[in-house]
């Protein structure tokens, strides 16, 4: 290293202060502003660069400032803090704050030597936040070096942007549609993902053989699996794909020393089997051991996560074993769902349309039979197309008439199961939800004629005077409008929904926007257009928002902000599906206690009814009744609507009588999977008593979360700092009934200049207020009141450069220092600001890293700096808190300053001492979290660095009489 340059020192360059860092050499500086992130680090070289050594300053008796100053200056500072020294490193640095319940897995993971963990909170609970925080701290320990995200192609970009903007983290998209211009970068030779160091990849590319051997040989050293209950083989029924991702995942996992993060929220999926798959992805004994055994629980509870809305909504109280409610914290998920059930019934022509097309399956089917398995089952696949688009829209019905069945090509019984299946039934394990909302086919040969004359009679059905269905939609939507809802609408086929959405467009009130939203856009343009749908609607409280969607956003994208109501217009056939639906809406971040879910159903077409009986209706009573959905297993679910389809097809009746039917084949179907069902849900009940997460006790937790927030501030001083800095910089300021806004246009241009990237720029220059909300799920242009927010690290970021430096133009609201005279202290009391560097060793099983982070501290103390009696650390930090009740003349504060100032320099020694015992503080607190894994504690060290920097000195005075 250069000489007099050690890791630490404080160096001047390129116009400001830095601190050294030890990865620097005898040629080379490596370099982080004071205060900054790892983010801002730079190389700097000495032989060609002015580089000088500094001190920090002390403050000047020239600018004083109020009783606000040193709360605001000491919250800007730890607001802003990047670099952290406590055991959690990537906390200080990511952009989100988390649930304390969510730092739960993280405590797990880090007392593991390689991370293997199984994260199956219920929706939306958060488990991709749990994910990337355990991601964020490997990388930021170094515990690993490169990170790959397999996922749905659908849910790619998303990923990739919640890495991005919440944790730092920049990641490739290796999809079908990138991966060529990807490999036109590579050197001769060279693997993207040897190129790339953090990558989001898609499952289903990656799982064939070209791709997936180069991806298991330069697989990356971390790998998170969302959906993870997808990429596991049951039996011999599996589908193919899911049998190639679970070599593939085999593979991965083969390597003992890969950090493997596995993401769902149906761990079961009804199949033990299943179960017992994933974990052996995470440990293989795991997959064989007796989970009822006191040994077998113990050894799943270090790796599995899995929790309900009930365990987590309110946590850290005294109902958890907590001495008393004061690190409490509630999380707002909506308390209920209230379901309603819609009947409709067909008009005349549609029930005659539809007769004629049950007729005509119906004798395909059975002439099919007769022809051989192969062909039979190509006329099924054709019959259930043409009856679920019949039953969707004339629309869909049409073009479904108009199209070749995906079945009829097929040469064997398998390959036409493999192919009809997807398009009509409703499998919860389907292999992705991509291109499953096309209305299927249902011509197979030479019936052209016949159904184009079915499909000609399906066009003329169109709108509310032949369509019923959409009729009662229409109905049904302007009551809920009417109280304030803003539903998203469900359909089962593209056809359907574009459809429906150019039949509701103007038929709902000038100032309801409608859009639809279905496969036929790519991932990014969808969360495009529903970001439009919201800007177009605006902030007007008589704007309501409608969106018509297929099941592409059933899964991974999360509405909660625009909306807070669904309507099945098309029920699926596995009530998983409605779940799904319903999960993008019912959420972390959603403000309505209630969320309505609407189902429409036809109470005359055959199906619409038992299928609501059988599984919807079901489904829903286990979810009131255990607080989570259970999957009914797929077979048992088919065998329900098979049976209902038969019946429609074969039985000879009139279809006046269709709802009344209770067949053998009908209610054994119903029998089996009413049994296979409860037997699921007794299972899935046994498992979370069974598998409660017990590997972290909440004294650990509330040990840890006490640390985080004293370190880098609670939510109140959060919300206080923002209000008070805003106000001293001249922001107009509104309380709402979620928080408050904040009209910037007034404040400081170098304010509004920082702000602008992040507010946007009509925010700051037009006078849209920026909303300031209490909750850390907040919609597109909303700031949060947490100190993670990119507008409160902005803000909170300007008031600490403002108070470093006075010759910033306009209101400073946070100064260095200050005399107040308050009632609340006895005699002169005073409060320094202190900054601690400390240096950290980090052993991990890549070895060890020497870091440089900092903490900010108030100490205080009575009397004069020679005299000194120092104050206990909760007296100290009650100072910022007391108010100002008398004036202080200015030339008398000025004295009384400059008399701390000139025996400044007798706290040295109290205040190296005070770091050593904040240095042994954090030794014990990193040996803590990591305490059930010896190697990664052997080797750890922290020390503190001498001669810490003073921000901030503020002296308290007794009112006049009281001693001084």
């Amino acid at each position: 290293m250069t000489i007099g340059f050690t890791a630490g020192a404080l160096v001047s360059a390129r116009g400001r202060d830095w601190v050294v860092l030890p990865e620097s050499a005898s040629d080379m500086l490596v370099l982080r502003p004071l205060g900054g992130a790892d983010d801002d680090v730079a190389a700097v070289f000495p032989a060609f660069e002015d580089v000088r050594s500094t001190q920090f300053p002390p403050p000047s008796v020239n600018d004083l400032g109020d009783a606000l100053a040193a709360g605001l200056l000491r919250s800007a500072l730890r607001i802003g803090f990047r670099a952290g020294a406590g055991p959690f490193r990537a906390l200080a640095g990511i952009a989100v704050e988390p649930r304390a319940y969510q730092l739960v897995p993280l405590m797990m993971a880090l007392r593991q030597r390689t991370v293997r963990m199984l994260l199956s909170d219920d929706v939306g609970i958060g488990k991709t936040i749990e994910a990337g925080l355990i991601a964020s701290e490997l990388l930021a320990q170094g515990s690993a070096q490169k990170l790959a995200v397999l996922c749905s192609p659908a849910l790619a970009e998303q990923w990739q942007d919640e890495l991005r903007t919440k944790f730092g983290i920049d990641a490739e998209l290796v999809l079908a549609s990138t991966v060529a211009r990807l490999e036109r970068g590579l050197d001769l030779g060279q693997s993207l993902f040897d190129k790339h160091p953090h990558v989001v990849v898609s499952t289903d590319f990656i799982k064939s053989t070209r791709h997936r051997d180069d991806f298991v040989r330069h697989c990356p050293d971390l790998v998170i699996v969302d959906e993870a209950h997808t990429c596991v083989a049951v039996d011999e029924r599996t589908s193919v794909q899911n049998q190639l991702r679970y070599e593939l995942l085999q593979r991965v996992a083969a390597d003992a020393d890969r950090h493997l993060i596995l993401v769902t929220a149906t761990p079961h999926s009804g199949k033990e089997s299943a179960f017992r798959n994933l974990l052996g992805l995470v440990r293989p004994e795991l997959a064989t051991v007796n989970l009822d055994s006191d040994a077998g629980r113990k050894l799943l509870a270090a790796h599995f996560v899995h929790r309900k809305r009930a365990d987590v909504r309110e946590f850290l109280t005294k109902k958890d074993g907590l001495s008393d409610d004061s690190l409490r914290e509630d999380t707002e998920f909506p308390v209920d769902r209230k379901f309603a059930d819609e009947t409709y019934k067909l008009s005349p022509a549609y029930r005659a349309l539809l007769e004629d097309s049950i007729a005509y399956a119906g004798e395909r089917v059975s002439n099919a039979r007769d022809r051989g398995k192969r062909e039979a089952r190509i006329a099924w696949w054709s019959a259930i197309a043409l009856l679920r688009s019949l039953v969707s829209s004339p629309r869909a019905a049409a073009q479904t008439l108009r199209t070749r069945s995906a079945a009829a090509i097929a040469s064997t019984v398998e390959e036409a199961d493999r192919l009809g299946a997807p398009l009509t039934s409703d499998a919860s394990d389907s292999d992705a939800m991509e291109g499953l909302d096309v209305a299927p086919g249902a011509e197979i040969e030479d019936a052209g004629a016949r159904l184009a004359e079915l499909a000609d009679r399906a066009e003329q059905l169109e709108g509310p005077a032949e369509d019923k269905k959409l009729a009662s939609l229409v109905k049904h939507l302007k009551v809920l409008l009417g109280e304030g809802y803003h539903p998203i609408v469900f359909c089962r086929y593209i056809p359907t929904a574009e459809y429906v959405a150019e039949h509701l467009d103007g038929k709902l009130g000038k100032k309801t926007v409608v859009r639809a939203v279905t496969g036929t856009l790519s991932p990014q343009q969808r969360l495009q257009r529903i970001e439009e749908l919201a800007e177009e609607a605006g902030d007007d409280p008589a704007a309501r928002r409608v969106l018509i969607a297929t099941d592409c956003l059933s899964e991974g994208v999360n509405l909660q902000h625009h909306f807070d109501a669904v309507v099945h217009y098309d029920l699926a056939w596995n009530p998983t599906r409605h779940d799904q639906r319903e999960g993008r809406v019912d959420r972390f971040g959603q403000k309505r206690d209630i969320v309505k879910v609407l189902t429409l159903y036809g109470s005359d077409n055959g199906i619409d009814g038992k299928v609501l009986e059988v599984l919807i209706a079901k489904h829903r009573q286990i979810w009131k009744d255990l607080g989570i959905s259970v999957s009914v297993p797929d077979a048992a679910s088919s065998g329900v609507t098979d049976a209902i389809v038969e019946w429609l097809l074969m039985r000879n009746r009139q279809p006046e009588q269709v709802g009344l039917f209770e067949p053998e084949d009908f209610k054994s179907a119903a029998a089996e999977v009413e049994t296979e069902w409860n037997s699921a849900a007794e299972r899935e009940k046994a498992s979370r008593s069974r598998f409660a997460q017990r590997a972290i006790h909440i004294d650990e937790v509330a040990r840890e979360v006490t640390a985080i927030r004293d370190t880098l501030g609670r939510a109140g001083e959060v919300r206080g700092f923002a209000r008070q800095a805003l106000a001293g910089l001249e922001a107009v300021l509104r309380d709402d009934a979620e928080g408050f806004t904040a009209d910037l246009s007034g404040t400081p241009a170098g304010l509004r200049d920082v702000l602008a990237p992040v507010v946007g720029g009509d925010a700051v220059e037009h006078r849209r207020p920026v909303p300031f909300r209490a909750t850390a799920a907040v919609a597109r242009g909303e700031a949060a009141l947490v100190r993670t927010d990119p507008v409160v690290g902005a803000l909170a970021g300007y008031v600490l450069n403002a108070a470093l430096d006075a010759k910033i133009d306009g209101p400073r609201p946070a100064r260095r220092c200050g005399v107040i005279r308050t009632s609340g202290v006895e005699t002169r009391t005073t409060l320094l600001l202190v900054r601690y560097r400390f240096h950290l060793t980090l052993p991990s099983r890549l070895g060890e890293r020497q870091l440089v982070a900092e903490d900010a501290r108030l100490v205080a103390f009575q009397g004069s700096p020679l005299n000194a009696t120092w104050l206990a650390a909760e007296d100290a930090l009650q100072l910022p808190e007391l108010t100002a009740d008398e004036n202080t003349n200015p030339a008398f504060g000025e004295r009384t300053m400059n008399r701390v100032l000139d025996d400044l320099s007798a706290t040295e020694g109290h205040l190296n001492a005070y770091g050593q015992e904040l240095a042994a503080e954090l030794l014990a607190s990193h040996r803590r979290v990591r305490s059930a894994s010896g190697e990664i504690v052997r080797g750890l060290s922290v020390t503190a660095q001498d001669h810490a920097d003073i921000l901030g000195i503020y002296v308290y005075l007794p009112v006049a009489g009281g001693a001084a």
